[in-house]
């Protein structure tokens, strides 16, 4: 499960996947056991305020996206079409799979199946899932997950010619900043007045904390500071905001939550937080995180299908939550595991080079972390 190469940043950003990934099982987790949870209930409340914290992993994976993908474009000039080849490897292996298996149990288990009815309608929307659709636009996703795939590819569609399109390799720092802040503030305010795909500002947060690493005057915050700002951040997640500015409410909060904790674990490698996030059960977690999150869901629903058999009903709910964690938990790593070691490991990250933190320098020189 280890990755060969790379330092103390790169074991921090391990960890962080880790634990986001960790946070998209939370949310799947609380959904599949409500079944046993009486309406209302204290129980059924706590697995719904785990359910929306557990709602922001999926943030925490944009803004690493958003910081390594800039991080690597800006630094040097890449050719669009291996760049994008290189993109679709990282994708397309593990995910063919997964889409498989998806579409062969939605024919041998026809009512668990979202395929539309009609051989063209089926046809058109298990094609639209598999060029990752599904997401940005109004399509329902077959693999529940891959709804970010779909901002995950706009992302690396669109970054390479807004880089080339103004320029940004021979811009000043202080020009790119602030021309990725009105960015953000133009995605933001569109999202607040019509609506909109509002979490592609993580992805700006991550381009900024590029260039907040590469800055000598601005400063990290500590590891108490960040651990708060965290606490802080996935807290508010709870707060009830209404309408389209809610969401935008809690997607700033998330952007600045992340900038945070990535900020400190990443220019502070030697503090007590990022030294948490290289904990390797965590790192090893994070590394097969990819195939975690497409197929963890699946073995999840398993696992709940088989409870439903040997335990219909419960009397001890608070006692069933917790008790069911872990085994559920560990039930997912198995054929998630699998997965990475089969098919994503030498299929997506035989060729790949070990990650560096690395950030632009106006003389085009590189400095690595």
């Amino acid at each position: 499960m280890a990755r060969q190469g790379g330092g103390k940043h790169v074991l921090s950003m391990e960890g962080l996947r880790g634990f986001a990934v960790f946070l998209v099982f939370l949310v799947h987790y609380a959904s599949l056991i409500e079944p046993w949870l009486a309406a209302g209930g204290r129980t059924a409340g706590s697995a719904a305020a785990i359910h929306t914290i557990g709602n922001a992993g999926v943030d925490l994976f944009f803004v690493l996206s958003g910081f390594l993908i800039y991080g690597s474009l800006i630094r040097r000039e890449t050719p669009f079409l291996p760049y994008m080849g290189q993109r679709i490897r990282r994708i397309y292996p593990a995910f063919t799979v997964v889409f498989v298996v998806y579409a062969a149990l939605s024919f041998a288990m026809p009512s668990q199946s979202k395929i539309p009815t009609g051989a063209l309608a089926g046809a058109t929307w298990l094609l639209q899932n598999f060029l990752l659709l599904p997401g940005l636009f109004p399509i329902e996703p077959m693999i529940t997950v891959a709804w970010s795939l779909s901002y995950e590819m706009f992302y690396y569609l669109v970054l390479p010619p807004v880089i080339l399109a103004f320029a940004l390799r021979r811009r000043p720092p202080q020009w790119r900043v602030a021309f990725f802040a009105a960015v953000g503030v133009a995605i933001v305010l569109m999202c607040a007045l019509i609506g909109g795909p509002v979490r592609m500002a993580m992805f700006v947060a991550g381009i900024l904390m590029v260039e907040a690493m590469a800055s000598p005057r601005v400063q990290a915050p500590s590891s108490g500071v960040a651990l708060v700002v965290l606490v802080a951040g996935l807290a508010a997640t709870l707060v009830k905001f209404p309408g389209a500015v809610g969401a935008v409410t809690h997607s700033l909060i998330l952007a600045a939550t992340f900038f945070a904790l990535c900020f400190c674990c990443f220019k502070r490698p030697d503090d007590t937080l990022a030294r948490a996030f290289t904990w390797k059960p965590m790192r090893w977690l994070g590394n097969m995180s990819y195939s975690y999150y497409l197929l963890h869901g699946l073995a999840l629903k398993a696992g709940f299908m088989i409870l439903s058999k040997l335990a219909p009903t419960t009397t001890n709910e608070p006692v069933l939550f917790i008790a069911m964690l872990l085994p559920m938990f560990v039930l997912t790593l198995i054929p998630t595991a699998l997965l990475f070691l089969f098919v994503e490991r030498p299929f997506s990250l035989a060729r790949q080079k070990p990650v560096a933190i690395t950030t632009p320098v106006p003389s085009g020189a590189e400095k690595v972390h």
